[in-house]
């Protein structure tokens, strides 16, 4: 039996084992061989499909010629590319105002001569205060008469999204009120109350009512509302009623918050036509089906 088996399974020469160890190194050197051409084929595939990527970016496609034309076709974007840099540097070299300090406004300097006027001349101040609150009078009785008289809801809808956020937002964040304050009793909010410093409504109030006057080519009564808000911001600022951010803020609420209304109402309309065609479609299929059942009736 033992020869058999030897017989079957000759033992391995020295020369077999050296053939065998050649084969395995020839296998692995033509497996790396495939695995770098494949490496380099995905490399070059990559780098391909870069290539492309970038060709087909749309800033390979500009020239000179477009580059240049920019100031030209679009002057307002470039100007505020510029403004983008220049308050980069502003801000990262700015001092921090103190804790202790109170904020600096830029509002509030500007107007330090009429502050100090106006805390010399109360009297003055309360009749600045009270033609302020006829003001925001105006705004109000203007904005209820579209909705009330006229049928057209979109500046009713746009001052209360605004004032609901002033609420939130007021609540939210509840800044000092500054120091040169010069309240009033008959400022609106009348009676001395407390009130919200973010955002100004009486900004956003004004430029909501403005924008209607303009969208129903009203040009001249908005151009009033206009010259009196920028009247109001000087006051509200010399009083110190508000900070300047509190304005900047209120006039973009008051945009923001009418573009809203309009796509409210929009959206309204939409749904409103989508119901009719369904309720069209509903009746035209249920008088086919009358017709079909009259008909096989008389069958």
């Amino acid at each position: 039996m033992e020869g058999n088996n030897n017989h079957q399974n000759p033992p391995k020469t020295q020369e077999d084992s050296k053939a065998t160890k050649e084969a395995d190194a020839s296998s692995k050197r033509l497996i790396n061989g495939h695995d770098k051409d494949m490496g380099e084929e995905k490399m070059k595939k990559r780098e391909s499909l870069s290539i492309s990527f970038l060709s087909n970016a749309s800033f390979m496609k500009w020239t000179m010629k477009d580059v240049g034309n920019v100031l030209i076709d679009h002057p307002i974007p470039f100007v505020f590319a510029l403004s983008l840099f220049y308050f980069m540097g502003v801000e990262y070299t700015l001092s921090m105002v103190s804790p202790t300090s109170p904020p600096f406004d830029i509002g509030f300097e500007l107007t330090q001569g009429l502050q100090g006027l106006l805390a010399r001349r109360p009297d003055l101040n309360t009749i600045f205060a009270a033609l302020n609150t006829v003001f925001v009078g105006m705004q109000t009785t203007y904005i209820a008469w579209t909705w009330l008289v006229e049928g057209r809801p979109r500046a009713t809808i746009a001052a209360l999204f605004m004032f609901t956020c002033r609420g939130i937002l007021g609540y939210a964040t509840q800044l000092p009120l500054p120091q040169e304050f010069l309240g009033s009793g008959v400022d609106f909010p009348v009676g001395n109350v407390s009130f919200f410093l973010f955002f100004s409504g009486h900004v956003g109030g004004s430029v909501i009512a403005s924008i209607d006057m303009r969208r129903k080519h009203r040009h001249g009564l908005a151009f009033i509302f206009d010259t009196l808000n920028v009247l109001q911001v000087v006051r509200l600022l010399a009083t110190r009623g508000h900070y300047t951010i509190d304005l900047a803020v209120g006039v973009g609420a008051g945009i923001l918050c009418d573009s809203l209304a309009g796509k409210y109402e929009e959206s309204r309309k939409m749904s409103h036509l989508s119901y009719i065609k369904a309720a069209n479609s509903h009746d035209t299929s249920t008088a086919a089906d009358d017709t079909i059942t009259a008909v096989q009736h008389k069958s």
